[in-house]
């Protein structure tokens, strides 16, 4: 049976919760908006089986706070290298799972050296399309009038492919309450972030680190032709069939599988 350690620490403007487990190359998973560590449940009892497994709960979401002010994708990184730092850890291999794989794509800009691989998990390079932006202003103004549940219940549901709804129906039930967790600032500040973030398909074309890229084939959020948008030798491509957005609880094993792969030396 795995042993949970759920810890907290301080960094310079927030406190940072993160789940640490197993031993061995330390690899990182970040979760989606309105996720939490608990998104990856399903996977990280196999994987902490080989390696060291870190997965913090991003700024506004899960236990961890979320500081004042506007943030942007570059400061996630920034927060990501101050645990990294935290925990003495020089090099590691990070996942990013959606909103996870733009802090990837920042963190592997920005601190390359910090890496020896990483992976977007129904993720682009792409930045906001016009109408999408309109689209997390929408989103905004929903939670500022509403609050985030109402956010929530109409979020939830586009991310898992629509046959895995009533098979996975614990799992939609499961997403629902951890995003329920996130908090009005976390929410709104991770929108603005997603909204002004910019293209960093140029991430992928130069960096001469391993990469891999992972899409579900019913993904409603990330179709594959987004994730798959460089093709070069470092870069692996996996499509998840029977998947949406939500590998991790819709196939975990085979999502286990395509993180191990990638992880063999």
């Amino acid at each position: 049976m795995l042993m949970r350690d759920h810890h907290q620490i301080e960094l310079s403007n927030l406190t940072l919760a993160y789940q640490d487990s197993g031993e061995g190359d330390a690899i990182v998973l970040l979760h989606g908006f309105c996720g939490s560590h608990a998104y990856f449940d399903k996977i990280i009892p196999t994987l902490s089986e080989n390696n060291r497994v870190i997965v913090p709960d991003l700024p506004g979401h899960g236990d961890s706070t979320f500081p004042k002010g506007n943030y942007e994708m570059e400061y996630m990184a920034d927060t990501l290298k101050e645990l990294l730092d935290g925990l003495n850890l020089d090099k590691v291999t990070l996942f990013g799972h959606s909103l996870g794989g733009y802090i990837t794509l920042a963190f592997a800009e920005k601190y390359e050296e910090r890496l020896h691989g990483y992976s977007l998990i129904h993720s682009t390079a792409l930045p906001d399309s016009e109408e999408a932006k309109e689209g997390r202003d929408a989103a905004i103004e929903k939670v500022e009038l509403e609050g985030v549940s109402s956010l929530i219940e109409g979020l939830v549901p586009k991310l898992f492919a629509p046959e895995n709804m009533e098979t996975h129906s614990k799992d939609v039930e499961k997403a629902k309450n951890i995003g329920y967790e996130t908090t009005t600032e976390g929410a709104i500040g991770m929108l603005k972030a997603m909204k002004n973030r910019p293209d960093r398909n140029h991430v992928l074309k130069n960096s001469k680190l391993p990469a891999l890229l992972i899409a579900g084939e019913k993904d409603q959020v990330i179709p594959p032709e987004k994730t798959f948008s460089v093709h070069k030798d470092t870069i692996s491509q996996a499509l998840i069939k029977g998947a949406g957005h939500m590998s991790m609880m819709e196939k975990p094993e085979i999502l286990i599988s395509e993180i191990q792969d990638f992880l063999k030396p």
